[in-house]
Order: structure tokens, then C-alpha cells, then sequence
């Protein structure tokens, strides 16, 4: 291939999964992805929002996701995400949510609902504390006890993806995903040797070599890189925020203990004042009483020296 690209950047990704000349692709990676979950495999599919090279060329904001529906009914959204955020968790469930409640038209009732099926490759890890690739949430309650088997959602983490010896046709199509920007199509590795990949490495070599194709990719390249690098600045300055709030948090916390401090410092000064002026009181008193006691004294020496005053006096 004249350039490597990467198979996860949206327009490429869109173009492997949701072109119509690739349906077979998405047949293949749904059966692969969702497996037993699915009562009956995937057999045949509708692209209801195909790949447009030309939405990806003239509109930055074009719709990326994979939207599609098989010959049982049921829905399904496939979605690349690159960069994860705080409301992404929420974005997943309510998009969910908004493919399976869609189903209904003017007039039908919930019987003619069919299970929806959401599945996300996220190139950053949204669950860190979790160390599998792979989640897979369904209704259930806490003894695993199915509500309804009507789909759920798919998150699978490439960053986590680490797997070497590829056993599962999952393993393969995550594999292709996450290495495939370093694949020499002429030259490709054994696991890569199925009809699926070789034909998924052809959309890669089309992107590479037609000049309309590779415009495309440029173009979503640029606009990716500069959200990605938006998101990364948003976050250096919420982390800032933070950090600086927890200081002044931390500093509040230091001079409420130090006006704590000085009030105690404040009360027991305060005790002192009051004990020395009781003891100065005391002394007073004690003083009168010692004046008075000597002026008693000096009175009765009187009276016995016969210092009294007379009547002629």
C-alpha cells in the first residue's frame, strides 16, 4: 500500500463495516462479536445508513455509526470511539435505548419487538478498574436470571486487547483492528489469512491508493486529531481545576484549624484573665481584712493603755 492506514479512524471503519459492497464483512463481524447471544446467526443484513465517501468529504460531522437491521428484525449499531469522556457511559445507554424503542411504529404494540444489539470498539479504556476486553451487559437480575432476551450492549476495548495467538473469529476481527494500521498487505501474518480479512485489508488498500479515498482519511484524520487534542486540553484543565480546588479545599481546611487553634488559644488566655483577677480580688479582700484587723488591734491596745477619749475632752 503508497500510505498505512488505520482501521480505526471513522471513515475507514465505516467503509469495512457499513459499506454495501462489504455487507458480507458486517454478516461476519456480528456473528463473530455477539455469537451465542444471537438465538440464530446472522444470515442476511440491511445497512440502513451505508457508507457515503462523499458525507466524509464534505461534512466533518457526518454520522459514523453503523446502523442495521437482518432478516429476523433485529437492530443493531455498530460505533468506533477513539476518545472516551466523563457522559460516555450515558451516551452508550441511551443510544441503546433510542435503537430498540425506534422499533415501534405508529399502531404496533410491544410484541412486534425484536432484540437490539449495540456494540462499541473503544480505543481508550473506559473501565480502568476492569482488566478484561470485553463487556457484555444483558438484563438480568443479581442471580443472573434473564428479564427478557431482547440484545444488550457490547463494549470492547482494544488498549486492553493483547491476545497473541488468535483462537476466536472476535480475536481476529479485534485484532485486525488494533494492528491492522502495520499490516503489509502483501505479506500479511498467518491469523490474517481468512477471505473476511483479506477483503477487509483491501478496503485499507483502496483508502491508500485512490486519492479521493485517501483525501477522506486525511480529512478525518486532521478532525479526529484536533477533537482528540481538544478533549486531552479539556482535561489537563479539569484535572487543573481540581487539583487547584483540593488545595484551596486543603488551605480552607488548614485555616479553619488554625482559627480553631486560636479561639481555644483565645478561651484558655481568657481563663487565665479570669482566674488572675479572682486571685487579685482575693488578695484585696484578703488586704481590707488584714487593715481591718490591725485597726481592731490598735483600737482594744488603746482602750487597754487607757488611750480612750474622756467626757471633758
Amino acid at each position: 500500500m503508497r500510505h498505512a492506514i488505520n482501521p480505526t479512524v471513522d471513515c475507514v471503519f465505516k467503509a469495512i463495516l457499513g459499506a454495501e459492497e462489504n455487507s458480507n464483512l458486517l454478516i461476519h463481524f456480528l456473528n463473530a462479536i455477539l455469537g451465542t447471544d444471537l438465538q440464530r446467526p446472522v444470515t442476511q443484513v440491511q445497512i440502513l445508513n451505508p457508507y457515503n465517501e462523499r458525507e466524509f468529504l464534505s461534512d466533518k460531522l457526518s454520522i459514523v455509526d453503523i446502523k442495521a437491521r437482518d432478516d429476523l428484525a433485529r437492530s443493531y449499531q455498530i460505533e468506533i470511539q477513539l476518545v472516551t469522556y466523563a457522559g460516555l457511559l450515558a451516551r452508550i445507554l441511551y443510544t441503546w435505548n433510542d435503537l430498540y424503542n425506534h422499533q415501534l411504529q405508529s399502531g404496533q404494540d410491544y410484541a412486534t419487538l425484536k432484540p437490539a444489539f449495540s456494540i462499541w470498539l473503544l480505543g481508550e479504556d473506559l473501565l480502568p478498574g476492569d482488566a478484561y476486553y470485553t463487556h457484555r451487559y444483558r438484563l438480568r437480575d443479581e442471580r443472573g436470571q434473564c428479564l427478557l432476551n431482547h440484545g444488550g450492549i457490547y463494549l470492547l476495548e482494544l488498549n486492553k486487547f493483547a491476545t497473541e495467538q488468535v483462537v476466536t473469529e472476535e480475536q481476529r476481527w479485534l485484532k485486525f483492528f488494533k494492528d491492522g494500521e502495520r499490516l503489509d498487505i502483501d505479506h500479511l501474518p498467518a491469523w490474517m489469512q481468512t477471505p473476511e480479512m483479506r477483503q477487509a485489508m483491501n478496503t485499507l488498500k483502496a483508502f491508500s491508493e485512490k486519492e479521493r479515498a485517501y483525501h477522506a482519511y486525511q480529512a478525518r484524520q486532521d478532525f479526529l486529531r484536533e477533537q482528540r487534542s481538544i478533549e486531552r486540553e479539556r482535561r489537563s484543565l479539569q484535572q487543573a481545576l481540581e487539583e487547584t480546588s483540593a488545595a484551596l479545599e486543603q488551605k480552607s481546611a488548614a485555616l479553619e484549624q488554625k482559627s480553631a487553634a486560636l479561639e481555644q488559644k483565645s478561651a484558655t488566655l481568657e481563663q487565665e484573665r479570669a482566674a488572675l483577677e479572682q486571685e487579685r480580688a482575693a488578695r484585696e479582700a484578703e488586704q481590707q481584712a488584714k487593715e481591718a484587723a490591725l485597726a481592731e488591734v490598735e483600737r482594744l491596745t488603746a482602750l487597754l493603755r487607757g488611750d480612750h477619749p474622756t467626757a471633758d475632752s
